[in-house]
């Protein structure tokens, strides 16, 4: 896929399969479109990277248009995954991401300086630095407020603070017993548990969108979607929750989360919840645009993170202040970004080295 300006754009898994193969490669420099930096030399960014403010060092950005860093080169790409098993290929990025060795060098150190002063790096560096990966999603999701920004384990942990803070409201009575959930038929095993251990028990109705397989146009998505929308709102039901996936993991679809949201809307659900686990680094996400709710999305897959890091965005509204970090610690009341931000004593280093 070429850009206006002759750039090409090659899908992030493409760089799975080059990283992998064993002899150089003739690779032109508009060919892989990953933001990977190394000690001395800086990929093009993207063009929402391309707006943040150079925060570490003599990072190319709009502020800085003289500079011209040369692109990574094909051995300096294998050698920042040359700690893989060389006798496995690797395809399976979507489960556990692969972080280069420059990102793993960075996380190392933060690693240390909190074993070599647990207090300082406690008090004067951490909510510093989790703030300043709040403030890069921010733009890279386009939000309105870095307070809607909040980094968490996962997906899954993401969705356990907007299926906890639902059931909350089954178990007050603001939604009634028999009220429906909508999710895909095709979202992510843990996500459904999660609706079951969430939704079901606290007396709602769940209903899958059953999609069919394979997949031939978003036309049939949206049909499909309807469907379960009507039948969501029969017997005099609202249908308080959906959660949408923006990309499935099986299949792999690329589901119409803007389209689905107004139809949502249209419709008068409560909440709609975008599980965009693949998407960061694979899709542009701009929630605004979007419309959700909620929207999550791992760092630690295709913006290669290491493991593990991802991002809660949650809309500015009303019901902000009741939405909770799941796991209960000292910050509890503070606000979910700043509850997500300490749950106890842990490895945070995941969650700092996103400006690297």
């Amino acid at each position: 896929m070429s850009t206006p300006s002759g750039e090409v754009k090659v899908p992030f898994l493409l760089f799975c399969f080059i990283q992998l193969l064993p002899t150089p490669l003739s690779v032109s420099s508009t060919t892989i479109a990953l933001f990977v930096c190394t000690q001395s030399r800086t990929l093009n960014p993207p063009p929402l990277m391309a707006s943040l403010h150079p925060l570490n060092g003599a990072t190319t950005t709009a502020e800085n248009p003289k500079s011209n860093p040369k692109p990574i080169t094909p051995s300096e790409l294998r050698s920042e995954f040359s700690h893989h098993d060389p006798t496995i290929a690797r395809i399976n990025n979507g489960s556990f991401g692969c972080c280069p060795a420059t990102i793993i060098a960075a996380q190392q150190r933060h690693q240390l300086l909190f074993l070599r002063q647990p207090d300082h790096f406690y008090f004067n560096t951490l909510k510093p630095s989790i703030f300043q990966t709040r403030r890069i999603i921010q733009t890279l999701i386009n939000a309105d407020h870095v307070d809607e920004v909040s980094i968490v384990d996962n997906a899954t942990t993401a969705a356990a603070v907007v299926l906890q803070h639902t059931t909350w409201s089954f178990f007050s009575s603001v939604f009634q017993a028999g009220d429906a959930v909508l999710i895909l038929h095709y979202a992510y095993g843990a996500v459904k548990k999660s609706v079951q251990a969430y939704i079901s028990r606290a007396g709602g109705h769940v209903i899958e969108v059953h999609l069919p397989f394979p997949v031939k146009s978003s036309s049939e998505i949206v049909s499909e979607f309807q469907k379960a929308l009507q039948i969501g709102k029969s017997n005099g039901r609202k249908i308080r929750l959906a959660v949408i996936d923006h990309i499935t993991s099986m299949p792999c679809v690329i589901i119409p989360v803007k389209e689905l949201v107004k139809m949502c809307r249209d419709e008068g659900v409560d909440r709609i919840f975008i599980d965009g686990a693949h998407a960061i680094g694979n899709v542009e996400i701009d929630v605004k645009d979007i419309g959700a709710d909620f929207y999550t999305s791992n760092l630690h897959k295709w913006l290669f993170c290491p493991p593990s890091a991802a991002f809660l965005y949650c809309k500015v509204s009303d019901e902000m202040s009741d939405l909770h970090h799941p796991v209960v610690s000292h910050e509890y009341g503070n606000g979910l970004a700043m509850e997500s931000a300490w749950t106890g004593t842990r490895d945070y280093s995941a969650q700092l080295v996103l400006r690297r």
